[in-house]
C-alpha cells in the first residue's frame, strides 16, 4: 500500500509522518502529480492559515489534480477546511470577508464564537460520529485533540460533530473525500486507529 502526504509548503509533516511509521506506513511526501498519481491513498494536512495551504495547493497542478483524484484522501485540520467553498480566515490586513477554497463539500469555514470561549480551541474535545467506516471500532464522544480557530458549518457531508462555543463539522465525507478537523496524529490510540482504518479502506 502506497500513502502520499501532499506537500502544499506549509505543514509541519512530522508528526504525521510519525504516526503513520508506527502503523507500519512508510509515507512519501510530495507535490509531484506523476507519483501521486501512483498512490493507492492520499492526506492531505495543513498547519498555519488557509491562505497559505491554498497558495501551495494552487501551485503547479496540484489544484486539478485534488479536484480530479479517485484515490481515497484525508484531510487534517486546515486539509479538512480547504475541502469547502470557502473560509474566513483571510490574510492580515485584507479587505476580503472569505477566500476561495476547493468547493468538494458546500460548507463554508468561519472563526469559532461564543459565550467565553478562548481562542484557539486548543486541547482534547469528544466528537459524536456517524457509522462512517473511518470511525469502525471508536466509541461515541470519543477524545480527540483539537488545535483551531476556525470550522466548518455543520452540513449534508457532516459525518462528526464536536462543540466549542457552538457545533461544528468535525468530520466530513463526499465520496472519495474525507476530513477531520482534528489532529488524529496528536490524539493517542483513538487516533491511530482512526489513521488505520483510513488506511485500510
Amino acid at each position: 500500500m502506497k500513502l502520499c502526504i501532499i506537500d502544499t509548503k506549509s505543514a509541519n509533516l512530522n508528526s504525521v509522518v510519525q504516526a503513520l511509521k508506527r502503523l507500519d506506513v512508510e509515507p512519501i511526501i510530495t507535490s509531484e502529480t506523476d507519483i501521486l498519481n501512483k498512490a493507492d491513498k492520499l492526506i492531505l494536512p495543513g498547519v498555519g492559515t488557509a491562505s497559505a495551504v491554498m497558495s501551495g495547493i494552487n501551485d503547479g497542478f496540484l489544484y486539478d489534480f485534488i479536484l480530479n483524484t479517485k484515490k481515497p484522501l484525508l484531510g487534517i485540520c486546515l486539509g479538512m477546511q480547504v475541502l469547502g467553498a470557502a473560509s474566513a480566515e483571510v490574510p492580515l490586513n485584507s479587505d476580503l470577508e472569505e477566500i476561495k477554497t476547493l468547493n468538494i463539500v458546500s460548507g463554508k469555514v468561519r472563526q469559532l464564537h461564543g459565550d467565553d470561549i478562548i481562542l484557539p480551541h486548543m486541547g482534547w474535545n469528544t466528537v459524536s460520529h456517524s457509522d462512517h467506516p473511518l470511525f469502525k471500532g471508536i466509541k461515541q464522544d470519543a477524545y480527540f485533540y483539537f488545535v483551531h480557530s476556525f470550522a466548518m458549518d455543520v452540513g449534508d457531508y457532516t459525518i462528526g460533530t464536536c462543540e466549542y462555543g457552538v457545533k461544528f463539522t468535525a468530520a466530513l465525507c463526499r465520496d472519495n473525500f474525507m476530513g477531520v478537523q482534528f489532529h488524529p496524529e496528536k490524539s493517542g490510540s483513538v487516533g491511530a486507529m482512526l489513521l488505520n482504518n483510513f488506511i485500510k479502506l
